[in-house]
């Protein structure tokens, strides 16, 4: 692909040494942090209770909010469902009250002090164990994930691209979740889901530079696996631009018009397309030169077979 009329000539490979230090930086840091300070578990982890509260008239949702902190709940998430009439409520148990007694403290303030008529149209409870049960299942969804990549990758280039593409994938979730646990910023089902998207984000970018790479060693028949490496990533630079620039466009629009519930997932997969960009030029294709790609590796064995013969006096 053409970059502003014509293919750039970046050498990005003059870096990999400079990139391998940044990125083995950010990944101690990040593993430091989830053994330091773990996660800041959002209720969907921790367990909790949820409102739907149906209004009259419209209400705001910090209207809402100050209310409900008056009483002594600060965590509490909000947000409109639907229409500006309806509320959804989130918020932590407290030492010492039970779900009961938490859900009629939140409906005996909001009654006093935003509208005396309003309806509970819902109420549901999410227990700790609950909680667990989601977060083992959603690493187990995240081991799923990565097997399946490495056979797809295997299936599709061969092991020493494979085993690159699943460090590549790696190192992104674990900075994007590193940068939750570092800043403690809520986790909750919403980012886990953004983790499970940069996974396949990041894939696609690396499947769309190795598959230029592949093609490069068939048509170039001069130049070292370096120089091969770098022009492909030259190629498809515009590719990326584009779809990541479109991408962070629409994540930010969503981080600031979505509310306030969309705003971590937003968040975890900002973080995610950013540092998958980054790998899939200089984690991937630099993961796959140091474990000593060549273009006999890529080529396809007849076509090898082939060339062998033609050069032989």
């Amino acid at each position: 692909m053409k970059f502003l009329g014509k293919v750039p000539n970046f050498n990005f490979m003059r870096t990999r040494p400079h990139n391998a230090v940044l990125s083995a930086v950010l990944v101690i840091t990040a593993i430091a942090s989830f053994i330091i300070q773990g996660f800041n578990l959002g209720l969907d982890f921790k367990g909790g209770v949820q409102l739907e509260i149906g209004y009259s008239q419209p209400v705001e949702v910090n209207t809402v909010r100050q209310a409900i902190a008056a009483a002594g709940f600060n965590e509490a998430v909000i947000q409109h469902i639907g229409s500006a009439r309806n509320v959804a409520i989130r918020l932590p148990l407290h030492e010492g009250s039970s779900d009961v007694q938490v859900i009629q403290r939140v409906i005996e303030v909001l009654k006093e002090k935003t509208d005396p008529k309003l309806e509970v149209r819902q109420q549901d409870f999410v227990g700790a164990k609950m909680g667990e049960e989601l977060r083992d299942d959603g690493g187990i969804a995240m081991l799923i994930v990565f097997a399946g990549i490495l056979v797809y990758v295997l299936i599709r280039f061969e092991w020493r691209s494979a085993v690159a593409a699943i460090i590549a994938t790696l190192h992104d979730v674990i900075i994007t979740a590193g940068c939750f646990s570092l800043f403690q910023w809520p986790f909750d089902l919403t980012v886990l889901a953004a983790l499970l998207a940069v996974v396949g984000y990041s894939l696609n970018d690396t499947i769309v530079v190795y598959d230029r790479i592949r093609e490069n060693f068939r048509k170039m028949r001069k130049g070292t696996a370096l120089q091969i490496t770098n022009s492909a990533m030259n190629q498809t630079l515009s590719r990326t631009i584009v779809t990541s620039f479109v991408t962070l466009l629409s994540l930010v629009a969503i981080y600031f018009v979505g509310g306030e519930v969309l705003q971590p997932f937003a968040l975890a997969l900002f973080i995610g397309i950013v540092v998958g960009t980054y790998s899939s030029i200089y984690v991937a294709t630099s993961t796959a030169l140091a474990l000593g790609l060549e273009r006999v590796h890529l080529l396809p064995a007849a076509k090898e077979n082939t060339d062998k013969l033609s050069d032989t006096p």
